[in-house]
């Protein structure tokens, strides 16, 4: 059974799992993605849910609707998301990890070093 985060809603953790899915191409441009009910059963969620988080998706232009089809990945979603998530990541991740750092009084050449494995 999948773990939620309390301090997040459903929705948004569900829309961040299928961002992973196409992130990591388990998911490809054009190919569909789960039902709402096949994800909602999975997941152990509402439907209601799982529409809510493919909604978020369509309104970013991520993923499309094909009427009596299903839910489908966009041309270039994966690249478009990749932009998306290094931005995200460089403006509010990594200023957060450089402080961790120095509170730690870690450097940085230190960490690309040992990553290096000198």
């Amino acid at each position: 059974m999948y773990e939620w985060n309390k301090n997040q809603p459903i929705f948004l953790q569900i829309r961040q799992k299928i961002i992973e899915m196409i992130l990591n191409k388990n998911v490809k441009s054009g190919e569909a993605l789960p039902s709402v009910r096949q994800l909602a059963t999975e997941l152990s969620v509402n439907p209601l849910t799982v529409t809510k988080a493919y909604q978020s998706l369509v309104d970013l232009q991520i993923i499309e609707k094909k009427r009596g089809l299903g839910m489908f990945v966009m041309e270039n979603s994966q690249k478009e998301l990749l932009n998306v998530e290094r931005k995200k990541f460089l403006s509010d991740e990594w200023p957060q990890i450089l402080k961790r750092l120095e509170s730690l009084g870690i450097k940085l050449t230190d960490l690309i070093k040992k990553e290096q494995g000198a």
